[in-house]
C-alpha cells in the first residue's frame, strides 16, 4: 500500500503544468531523434546536458526520461519503412517490418511496434515501482567493499556488452577511469594529473566529455563518411490501424517480449539488443505461419518492439536504485542526475523521494503521451527522414557547443570538447564502444573511494574484499563475465580449426 501512497504522491508532482509541458517536449524530442538514423536518444541527452544546467531538476529528469522512451518508440519507425534503425535495439525490428511496408502492410507494422511499445513499457513500469522499493531495502545494508564489487560488476558487464570485443570495451573503459583521476583526490585533497592547470582541478566535467563525445564525434564520423543521400522511404499505404487477424497474432507476443526485455533490461550486462533477438528467435520457433518469417512476419515485429521497451524501464531499475548504468542513454541520464549534486542509489529513495516518484509517474504519462502522438504523427515522422543529412549534423554540431559554453564559458572546458569530439571519431572510426568511456568517469571515482574506505577500515588488508560474501561473490561474478567471452571466443575457434 506504500508504493501506491508514494505513486499518487508522484503523481501530483508529475501533472503539474511545466511538469506535463516538459513531458511532451521530451517524447516528442525522443520520438524525432528515434525516426532519424544515427541519432539516438543517449545523443539527445548529452546535447541537453548543458542547456538544463539552471532548469529544475525535476523538469530536466522527466524529459530526459521521456526522450528515452521516445527514442525507443521512434526506432522502429524509421527500421520498418526506411530498413535503417534509428537505434541498435530496432535493428531485429527492421528485418520483418520493413518486408511487412513493402508488401503495402507498414500501417500495421507501425501500430503493432507501437501498441506492443505502450503495452510493454506500462508493464514494465508497474514493475520498477513495485520492484525498486525492494531493491533499496537490499541496497541500503551494503559497505564500502560490497560498493566496490557492484562498480566491479559494472564494469566489466559494460566493457564486455559494448563493442566488437571486450578488450575495446575495457580500453574505453580505461580511458574513462583515466580522466576519473583528474583532478582534487577526495580523500587527501592532492591535485591530481592537472599538469597546472587551475580549471582542471575540479575534475574533468560528465557534460563536456557526453557532448563531445557522442554529438562531436558522430558529426565529424558522419561527415567523414561522405554520405550520399539517404535512401527514400517506403510511403505508408492504406489504413494505420491493424486487422482483426493481426490483434490476434500480436497480442502473446506483446506479453511474451515484455517478460524478456524487464528483467534482461534490469540486469547490470541488461540492454534492450539482446531480449529483442531473443524475442524475435521465441516467436519465430512459436509462430503458427513459421514460414512469414524473412517475408513479413507481424510477431517479428510485435515481440522485439515490446522486449526493447519493457528493457528501457528495466534499465532505470539499476540506476535509480544502484546509480549502475546499462545503456549509453542511462549512462548519460546518471551525468544528468548528477549535474544537481544528487548520486542515484539506495539514499536517493530517502533524500529526494518526491523527485524520484514524479519521475515514475512521469513515465506513466509520458507513456500515455508516446501512443497519442505515434499513430496520427507517421507522416511528420516520415518527413523528418527527408533533411539532408549535411544541415542536421551541423546544426547539432553548433547547438553542442554553444551550449557546453553556456554552461562552463572557458577556453579550456572548449578545448576539452574538441578534444573529446576528436576521440569519439577515432573511437567510432576503428569501432571502440563509446558508453564505458562515460562510465568510467562516472563511476570510476566513487569506485576508489568504496575502495580506498575499505582498506582504511580493514587498515590496509585487501582481503576485507573476500571476507563478506557479498562483495566476494560479485567480484567472483565480475571475474566471469570478464572471463567468458574469451572462453567462447576460443571454443568458437577450436570448432573451425576441427571443421
Amino acid at each position: 500500500m506504500e508504493v501506491f501512497s508514494l505513486l499518487i504522491d508522484g503523481f501530483s508532482g508529475a501533472l503539474t503544468p511545466m511538469n506535463l509541458l516538459f513531458a511532451a517536449i521530451g517524447v516528442f524530442l525522443g520520438t524525432a531523434v528515434g525516426v532519424l538514423p544515427g541519432i539516438g536518444p543517449a545523443l539527445t541527452v548529452a546535447l541537453l546536458l548543458p542547456i538544463t544546467f539552471r532548469m529544475d531538476p525535476a523538469g530536466s529528469l522527466i524529459m530526459f526520461a521521456g526522450i528515452y522512451y521516445g527514442g525507443m518508440y521512434g526506432g522502429s519507425t524509421t527500421a520498418i519503412l526506411l530498413n535503417t534503425p534509428g537505434e541498435a535495439a530496432s535493428v531485429v525490428t527492421a528485418v520483418e517490418g520493413n518486408q511487412m511496408a513493402r508488401q503495402g502492410r507498414g500501417g500495421p507494422a507501425l501500430a503493432t511496434a507501437a501498441i506492443g511499445s505502450f503495452v510493454a513499457a506500462l508493464v514494465a513500469t508497474i514493475g520498477l515501482a513495485f520492484l525498486s522499493p525492494y531493491m533499496v531495502k537490499v541496497a541500503v545494508r551494503f559497505g564500502p567493499w560490497d560498493y566496490f564489487g557492484l562498480m566491479l560488476i559494472a564494469f566489466v558487464t559494460v566493457s564486455a556488452t559494448f563493442g566488437a570485443s571486450p578488450l575495446r570495451g575495457l580500453t574505453s573503459l580505461a580511458v574513462g577511469l583515466w580522466l576519473g583521476l583528474i583532478g582534487i583526490d577526495q580523500l587527501t585533497g592532492q591535485a591530481r594529473l592537472t599538469y597546472g592547470v587551475p580549471q582542471l582541478l575540479d575534475g574533468i566535467e560528465v557534460t563536456t566529455l557526453a557532448v563531445g563525445i557522442f554529438a562531436l564525434g558522430e558529426c565529424l564520423f558522419v561527415a567523414s563518411r561522405n554520405l550520399i543521400a539517404p535512401e527514400k522511404p517506403i510511403p505508408v499505404k492504406g489504413s494505420v490501424w491493424m486487422s482483426r487477424e493481426d490483434w490476434k497474432r500480436s497480442w502473446k507476443p506483446w506479453l511474451r517480449g515484455t517478460a524478456i526485455g524487464f528483467p534482461i533490461g534490469a540486469l547490470p550486462a541488461g540492454g534492450a539488443e539482446v531480449p529483442t533477438f531473443l524475442s524475435y528467435n521465441i516467436e519465430r520457433k512459436l509462430a503458427t505461419k513459421p514460414e512469414e518469417f524473412g517475408h513479413g512476419a507481424i510477431e517479428g515485429v510485435a515481440g522485439p518492439e515490446a522486449a526493447n521497451n519493457a528493457s528501457a524501464a528495466g534499465t532505470l531499475i539499476p540506476l535509480l536504485t544502484l546509480g549502475l548504468p546499462t545503456s549509453a542513454t542511462a549512462a548519460v541520464m546518471l551525468a544528468g542526475f548528477q549535474q544537481y549534486n544528487i548520486q542515484p542509489g539506495p539514499l536517493l529513495f530517502a533524500q529526494h523521494a518526491d523527485l524520484v516518484w514524479a519521475l515514475i509517474a512521469s513515465l506513466f504519462i509520458a507513456n500515455v503521451m508516446l501512443l497519442v502522438l505515434n499513430l496520427p504523427l507517421v507522416g511528420l515522422w516520415v518527413k523528418l527522414l527527408a533533411i539532408p543529412l549535411p544541415w542536421l549534423y551541423a546544426g547539432i554540431l553548433v547547438f553542442a557547443t554553444m551550449g557546453t559554453i553556456a554552461a562552463n564559458p572557458s577556453v579550456v572546458e572548449l578545448l576539452l570538447l574538441v578534444g573529446f569530439g576528436l576521440l569519439g571519431f577515432l573511437m567510432r572510426r576503428y569501432d571502440y564502444p563509446i558508453a564505458p568511456a562515460i562510465v568510467g568517469l562516472i563511476l570510476g571515482p566513487l569506485a576508489e573511494l568504496a575502495l580506498r574506505r575499505s582498506l582504511q577500515i580493514s587498515q590496509g588488508d585487501p582481503m576485507i574484499l573476500f571476507q563478506h560474501w557479498s562483495s566476494a561473490t560479485m567480484i567472483g561474478i565480475a571475474v566471469i563475465a570478464l572471463i567468458v567471452p574469451y572462453l567462447f571466443k576460443g571454443l568458437s575457434r577450436m570448432g573451425a580449426d576441427e571443421d
